[in-house]
């Protein structure tokens, strides 16, 4: 057997502690979701207890989900999270799908989405930023027409690069940013908060409101969605597993603690929007908490809330590229990528490779600004694999029960089948809603498999 190059031997660096890796869950989940999703959730419940009861139930999903996570993650603490899982629970292949739909759809277009929502954030303040830069006079952009390239987006690709750059130079100074700028999200978060609880503007009336809404198990469903894509992230850091310090207790804590964290923000961050904002109100906005600060502060108050969103798609953005880069890392790793984006670099002990593919591509996708469409096809099929990822723990233990478990899942078997449950229901309604969308999605990601069985045959041979 030839002995593999020295980048090859190299491991990552285990630098990330307790408080990088839950700043990693709350900074990644808390993107500019909470800013926005309240108006969809409204529109399909009607009234703020709903939208409430919606919040904690999704909240008590992703909590399930992490507590599920947190068994296979002290198992098996290495680079790239469900990759490891999946390969291990149903074989190579699956690992690979999963993988191979976070490099080229999932992760990076949330990446570009995260980017060019700063961008839009920050045109309220620099309006020139909306203007065409460059026309490409090739039916590459929106049903066929010339692809318009706005200064917006070579900004986003701008802040892509950089933060690609600052996590190639080390995980503890990526990990250092993203505990930064969480802290100073989540401080202004609660400004928010605060100002929208005690200001005389509003009235605990508000939440005995309602707006006109789909209503009914449906409207139910419909609104979880939205909650579940807002709480979507807590399962980033499971990615850089290998580079969490004592990783058997750190993991599940930051798991725990994170996912926790981010449940409390918004259930008061919707306690403040609904006791300025009637039902009515919240359902007629797109951004809410835009509106809500209108209200009490005038537009000093909507310029605030740009900030807020801002640095909070900048810490998401900043977890997504850290945690991201692990997982075509790991695949290399197996043979089962380009084997280039398996290097280690010798000095920053980073996967340096793979953090610049990643980047690099998301900022591609940013300048063809297909992103949202990619990442709309593969919801359907990303969710199936992270229903079979928690699975994974009912699986491993009849597959796998010799493997060590520092951490045992908290309500086993239940929280796990919980919580595959509430996935299944989250596919169900994303094939009813989305058919075509959908199967488009597994389209996308089987075209991956003559790729896998290229690798596969290449270790062989």
């Amino acid at each position: 057997m030839t002995e593999k190059p020295a980048d090859q031997r190299l491991d990552l660096k285990r630098d990330l502690g307790i408080w990088s890796a839950a700043a990693i869950v709350v900074g990644t989940v808390i993107g500019s979701g909470i800013f926005l999703v309240p108006n969809a959730m409204v529109k399909n419940v009607g009234t703020p207890a709903m939208v409430f009861a919606v919040w904690i139930f999704g909240g008590m999903l992703s909590l399930f989900g992490a507590l599920s996570y947190a068994e296979l993650a002290t198992a098996m603490p290495e680079a790239g999270g469900e990759y490891n899982y999946l390969r291990e629970a149903y074989g190579p292949v699956w690992g690979f799908l999963y993988g191979w739909t976070q490099m080229w759809v999932a992760k990076s277009g949330s990446i570009a989405t995260l980017a060019t929502g700063f961008f839009i954030y920050l045109a309220n303040f620099r309006p020139e930023l909306e203007g065409i830069w460059v026309v490409v006079p090739l039916p590459l952009g929106e049903s066929g027409h010339p692809l318009e390239i706005r200064y917006g987006q070579l900004l986003a690709m701008a802040v892509i690069a950089v933060l690609g750059l600052i996590n190639y130079f080390g995980v503890r100074v990526g990990g250092d940013v993203q505990v930064t700028v969480t802290l100073l999200k989540v401080a202004l978060i609660g400004g928010i908060i605060v100002i929208g609880l005690a200001t005389a503007h509003g009235t605990t009336a508000n939440y005995h409101t309602s707006a006109a809404a789909a209503g009914g198990i449906a409207g139910f469903f419909a609104a979880l969605v939205a909650a579940l894509w807002a709480y979507d992230g807590w399962n980033n850091v499971v990615m850089v597993a290998s580079e969490v310090r004592q990783p058997q207790r750190n993991l599940p804590l930051a798991l725990i603690i994170g996912t926790l964290a981010v449940v409390a923000v918004y259930l008061l961050t919707n306690l403040a929007y609904f006791r300025v904002l009637p039902a009515d109100a919240v359902a007629s906005t797109d951004r809410v908490a835009g509106e809500m600060m209108r209200r009490v502060l005038g537009d000093r108050g909507a310029g605030a809330v740009s900030i807020a969103a801002m640095i909070s798609i900048f810490a998401a953005l900043n977890g997504s590229i850290l945690s991201g880069a692990r997982v075509p890392f790991a695949m290399a790793r197996d043979g089962l990528f380009f084997r280039r984006v398996g290097f280690v670099h010798p000095e920053h002990r980073t996967p340096s490779v793979s953090i610049l593919v990643l980047s690099g591509w998301a900022a591609i996708l940013v300048l063809s600004g297909r992103y949202d469409q990619l990442y709309t096809y593969v919801i359907f099929a990303s969710a199936i694999l992270y229903g079979m990822a928690t699975a994974a723990v009912i699986v491993l233990r009849f597959k796998r029960p010799d493997l060590p478990r520092p951490y045992r899942t908290l309500g086993y078997p239940w929280v796990p089948v919980i919580f595959v449950l509430g996935i299944g229901c989250l596919v169900v309604s994303t094939l009813l809603k989305s058919p075509r969308e959908s199967l488009l999605g597994l389209g996308l990601i089987s075209l991956g498999l003559p790729f896998y069985f290229y690798w596969k045959r290449s270790q062989s041979g």
